[in-house]
């Protein structure tokens, strides 16, 4: 659901979840509203709401960008380095930027953010609205466990039933992948095929178009969050509304952002 509720002076998405407590607030961040020029721009000839400092955008744009941001949110926000990798942090620790991909709280104000453009951005809140967190997952952090590590950490510190949500990402018809990639996750799950369409002709190389919202769940599934919303969007063809990696090559970032009240 697109929206600029809030009073929020740039468009955002708010996850259409269902059973989260009206403290937890979320959003995320499109390539609109905000300063940078092409190709970070807003690809209608606007500006360009990029977040990403390490994209080769102008770093004025960027930190006007990242200052709009913070004015919307309780605290500034520390966006993580991330990887790839399946290292969850909790933001209470964080004063600079840390090497991570995922991060979580029980502490009100403390806003947990991921930056994305293709890869998975995953919120995460329990029904009580006592810890809530963010996760990037391209393929590999699926396969390397992020969401579990989240899902874990956010146990640790008392979450009762989670319940997630999936952000824009690249979605299922655009997402080519090789047969590596599928060998990684039938490895791991014995339902991963499904997610994965072959499109080669016989004798050639292998590829396939494999869906990330379709392996998400299913890991999620797997480690006992079975309430999982969002996954809808593809940010490859949706070129008026998101930035995509895949699509441009050169490009800026979304944020999705999370805190509790």
């Amino acid at each position: 659901m697109m929206s600029s509720v809030h009073g929020l002076p740039f468009p955002v998405i708010i996850p259409d979840w269902q059973g989260v407590p009206a403290h937890v607030h979320a959003f995320c961040t499109t390539r609109r509203g905000g300063f940078s020029a092409a190709p970070y721009d807003d690809g209608c000839g606007g500006g360009g709401f990029n977040l990403g400092d390490h994209v080769a955008d102008d770093v004025v744009a960027v930190a006007a960008n990242r200052t709009l941001l913070n004015r919307c949110l309780p605290t500034d926000v520390i966006f993580l380095s991330q990887v790839h990798g399946n290292i969850v942090v909790d933001a209470a620790t964080i004063h600079q930027s840390v090497t991570a991909d995922a991060v979580f709280t029980d502490r009100g104000a403390a806003v947990c953010a991921v930056l994305t453009a293709d890869c998975l951005p995953v919120l995460f809140s329990d029904r009580s609205g006592h810890v809530v967190a963010a996760a990037h997952a391209g393929w590999r952090g699926l396969a390397g466990g992020v969401l579990q590590n989240t899902v874990a950490q956010m146990q640790k510190k008392g979450a009762d039933e989670i319940v997630a949500w999936m952000g824009p990402a690249i979605g299922p018809a655009q997402f080519e992948v090789g047969q590596e990639v599928l060998d990684v996750f039938t490895a791991q799950m014995a339902n991963a095929a499904e997610c994965f369409v072959a499109k080669t002709a016989v004798g050639r190389t292998a590829k396939y178009n494999a869906d990330i919202y379709g392996l998400a769940g299913r890991i999620l599934a797997a480690a006992g969050v079975t309430q999982v919303y969002g996954g809808r969007h593809c940010t490859v063809t949706e070129t008026g509304q998101f930035y995509s990696y895949r699509r441009d090559g050169v490009t800026g970032r979304m944020a999705s952002l999370i805190w509790i009240g």
